[in-house]
Parts: structure tokens; sequence; C-alpha cells
């Protein structure tokens, strides 16, 4: 064996161990799409989806894609470049619109788009400064950046959602221009960004925030915009990237933003330059979603943000810990990996899949079961899976009447 395959094997040693007792929770193939899937043959109840509007299965949405699929082919098989098409143009002006931005630009996928906008923005005279929990999206575009020769930034982390923590950096930066890194939405604990306070004292150090709102866009605010609608402060947040991979039912990645800095993204980017055009089929489900949003998006919402407030209300009267939760993602705390594992494999022996989270997805002792509340689940599916929730939360004694305390230390 080559040192490549020794190394395999050693770094594999906890996931041959799940595999040997039949707890190893991932890539388990679905049979079919949308939130009742089944597995093996059996039927599934899907609680791991983001498709948090429950649209990639509307026949609108489908209709759309066979149908562009007639005219513009599966794919198209070179990169933005030379590999434009007019469904292309069309969706990125209809996005900036509805987003307030002064222009878009679409990626293959929301990875590439984080990645290639932080490396074309930071160089040399920059310092990136992350919350210590960022998607593995911002941490390996500051990282990228970071290993670029000539223009390496300075890298800071701060204390998530710590606006003090996020102060004593930017008072002691030691680059001239600053980029601040945050989510809109933090998707292993769910909780907002205090996106106000944040862009308070950002302004008064001149600091740049990039707001990854991935899983705020169709969630948050009255018509779905994400979190700047939420709290009310659109127009102030400079950069947003956004994808198409959760409300928008597909994959691809989205850079809103003024003008000149889409297309200096645009022309700089290696991860969008490099990478072939997203096929037409998946814009056009991407558009169709966009007009149910700009028809229908506030009820949408609404129907979204009920259902929430209905299984985080149950989970918490049945003595479950959501952890900083206080959105549509609802991580279910077990604090043990075994727990978290036996529990994933109970409730899919009964036909519900809940993700279980692990180290080094999370600290050791935060391991938790990753509950992802849609418009698509009705009453009946969340009842059904809080009545498994319960029992098997009993008997791996995951539930506590006690309370935790505060679990953010702002300092």
């Amino acid at each position: 064996m080559s040192w490549i395959d020794e190394k395999a094997h050693r770094e594999l040693a906890r996931v041959r161990e799940s595999r040997e007792k039949q707890v190893y929770p991932y890539f388990r193939p679905f049979e079919t799409g949308g939130l009742h899937t089944t597995i093996g043959g059996k039927p599934v109840l899907n609680f791991s989806s983001n498709d948090y509007l429950g649209l990639t299965n509307h026949p609108k949405v489908k209709e759309a894609a066979k149908a562009a699929i007639d005219k513009f082919s599966t794919g198209l098989s070179s990169s933005r470049v030379q590999a434009t098409t007019t469904a292309h143009v069309e969706l990125e002006e209809r996005l900036a619109q509805y987003f307030g931005f002064e222009e878009a630009l679409i990626f293959t996928t929301g990875y590439q788009a984080m990645v290639g906008t932080i490396v074309s923005l930071a160089d040399e005279n920059t310092t990136i400064v992350l919350d210590n929990l960022s998607h593995a999206c911002i941490l390996d575009g500051t990282f990228m950046a970071a290993g670029t020769p000539t223009r390496q930034p300075e890298v800071r982390f701060f204390n998530h959602n710590s606006v003090k923590s996020l102060e004593r950096i930017l008072k002691t930066k030691e680059r001239k221009n600053t980029l601040v890194m945050i989510e809109g939405i933090y998707s292993l604990d769910g909780d907002m960004a205090k996106l106000n306070e944040i862009l308070e004292v950002c302004d008064r150090y001149d600091a740049v925030v990039i707001c990854d709102d991935a899983h705020g866009t169709g969630t948050l605010g009255t018509h779905g915009r994400g979190l700047a609608e939420h709290l009310g402060v659109e127009g102030r947040v400079p950069v947003v990237v956004t994808t198409f991979s959760k409300t928008f039912g597909g994959i691809g990645g989205v850079l809103l933003g003024s003008k000149e800095v889409v297309e200096h993204v645009k022309h700089f980017a290696r991860s969008f330059l490099f990478s072939a055009s997203l096929p037409v089929p998946i814009l056009a489900a991407a558009s169709t979603i966009l007009t149910m949003l700009e028809e229908e998006g506030p009820a949408l919402v609404a129907e979204l943000q009920e259902k929430a407030t209905y299984m985080r209300g149950r989970l918490v009267e049945l003595g479950f810990h959501l952890g900083m939760s206080d959105t549509h993602i609802m991580p279910v705390m077990c604090r043990d990996e075994r727990k978290a594992l036996f529990m994933h494999i109970a409730l899919l022996e009964s036909g519900v899949m809940m993700v279980p989270i692990t180290y080094p997805g999370v600290k050791k002792g935060e391991e938790r079961l990753r509950v992802n509340v849609t418009r698509g689940h009705t009453r009946e599916d969340m009842d059904m899976a809080l009545d498994l929730l319960d029992a098997y939360g009993q008997a791996f004694f995951v539930q506590s009447g006690e309370e935790l305390g505060e679990m953010v230390n702002d300092g």
C-alpha cells in the first residue's frame, strides 16, 4: 500500500467502527425526491431537507425545468465566459431587483460563490474577520485567499455572534481594509446573526460585511428576502451571497452587490471563470420559484413560520433543548455521540430521517440531531416526528426539564 492508502485507512477508523455497529448515518440513497421519499424500499419522512418552502416538487417548477431542456439541452459544456445564455442574464437581473441590489451574479454552486467572492476581494491589504462558527465555504475561501502568493490577507476570528469580540478585533487589526464574514442563519445551530449590531460596529471601523444568507433566503422577512428584510436593514449590507440549493430548489450560488463589486468578482473569481456554467433547467426552476416569491412570498413565508413555531413549542414542551436556535432550523441536543447516532437509527427505522451532527462538525459534547421544519411538512408529519422523538428521547435520556442557562458568552 502507498502512504495515501495508509493515511486513508488510519483516518477512517471512526467510519469503519460506526459501520460495524450499524449506526453509520450518511450517504443513504433516496429512491425518490421530496420530503416524502423512500430509502431501501421503506417510506421515509425527511426532516433534514433544506427545501424550506417545499417547492421542489411543485408542478410548475418541474414543467419549467422540462421545457428548458427542450430549448437549451441538459447542459452547456463550458464556463460562463463562453456559455452564458439569455436565461442566465434575465435571472440575474430579476434577482438583483428582487433583493434590492444593483447587480447579481450566478455561480454553479453556493460554495463556489462564497469562495470566489472572498478570494477575489481579499488581498495583502485586507483583514478577514470570521465568526468562529463560520460555514466551510467561508473558511475555505478565507484559507485559499490566505494561501495565495503575494496576496495573503490577515485572518482573525471572533467569538460566535459576539459584537464585543468583533469590535476588539476591529480595534487591533493590522491591515488597512476589513471584510467581516457572517451568516444570516447559522446552519448547525439555527440562530440568526446579530446583524443590526454588527453593521453598527462595522460602520464605525469602515469594515465591509459579507453575509452568507443561504438559510435566510425564502425563510426570513415578510417577502422572504432574508435576514436584512427581517431586521429592517435592507440596503445596508454591502454584499450578500445566497444559494439555489435551499429555497430555490436546485443548486447554484448568487452574489449580490454593487455593479462594480460584482463585475470585479465576475472577472477575477477563479471558481466562476473555470467552472462549468449552471444548466438552464436549474435556472428555469429557480426562476419559477422566484416568480412564486414575487407573487405569494408573504403567504409562503408565513406558513413556514407558523409550522416552525408549532414544532418549536412542542419540542420545548417535551423537554428537548434546542441550543441557540431561534429559526426553523432546530438542533435537538443529545450531547453524546452514541445517543445522537442511535436516536437517528431508531427514528429512521420508524420512518423519520433526522441527520445526526457529531464531532468534528460540532464540538464534543454538542452532538445533536438537526431538525429542519419546512413549509412542505404537514401537521401530521410533525406530530408523527414529535411522538417518535418523545419516545426515543426518553429511551436514550435526551430530554430534560432542567434549564441549561445562557449558552452564549458574549465576551
